[in-house]
């Protein structure tokens, strides 16, 4: 009997092939812990129908080629239209907004400051050497 398999595309970028990823939620068996694995299998798509992002189900059959053993069957749901904007800014009228130059701050005369005195030599503290 031929298993069916359901995945999303991945791939469509070859001519009547998609790569599919069929993705598996299994429980280890000693920890117990859930964990993801993604399987990537090639289907043949006849008339190039699906794209990338689309739920697919694919039928075994005999091999199309030397990775290629899956049929597309149909497609389950198609992928949501991507926002693509060529241009962002052509539709927004350009506003002329009025350059304000800023008051500049007021410095005042500020008095000198002391000089530090300058520290001494021997109020260093002492180097610790092995002797």
């Amino acid at each position: 009997m031929a298993r069916s398999l359901i995945g999303k595309v991945t791939s469509a970028k070859s001519d009547k092939t998609i790569v599919l990823t069929v993705t598996e939620r299994k429980t280890h068996p000693l920890y117990k812990k859930q964990y993801t694995v993604n399987t990537k299998f090639m289907a043949h798509d006849e008339k190039n129908e699906s794209k990338p992002g689309d739920l697919v189900m694919v039928t075994e059959c005999r091999p199309i080629s030397a990775r290629k053993h899956f049929r597309l069957e149909k497609i389950l749901q198609r992928a949501a239209a991507g926002f693509e904007e060529a241009d962002a800014v052509a539709d927004i009228p350009a506003e002329e907004v009025p350059v304000v130059a800023a008051p500049k701050p007021v410095v005042k005369d500020a008095e000198p400051a002391e000089e530090a005195e300058p520290v001494e030599e021997d109020a260093k503290k002492p180097s610790r050497s092995k002797k």
